[in-house]
């Protein structure tokens, strides 16, 4: 099921905004696992390169700062 956004979009709103940081963090771990798993694969193919190791481990990294980053400024509950 897609992810919809049902009503106007107001950038000004705070539920608007924690949607599309939802929507970026779903698309960077998309490309996270994209790009690292085709890497992976080619390594397993072909000749180990050293530096995969640290590419993986620093992009997860990132991806867990963009994660905490999302969670932490989700909107308060409305009353």
């Amino acid at each position: 099921m897609p992810i919809r956004w049902y009503g106007p979009a107001d950038p000004d709103d705070p539920t608007y905004r924690h949607f599309a940081r939802i929507v970026n963090l779903t698309l960077h771990a998309a490309l996270f696992a994209a790009v690292n798993s085709g890497l992976w694969f080619v390594q397993g193919m072909r000749h180990p390169w050293s530096h995969l190791n640290w590419l993986t481990l620093g992009w997860a990294g990132l991806l867990l700062i963009h994660g905490s980053v999302v969670v932490l400024q989700r909107p308060q509950p409305q009353p």
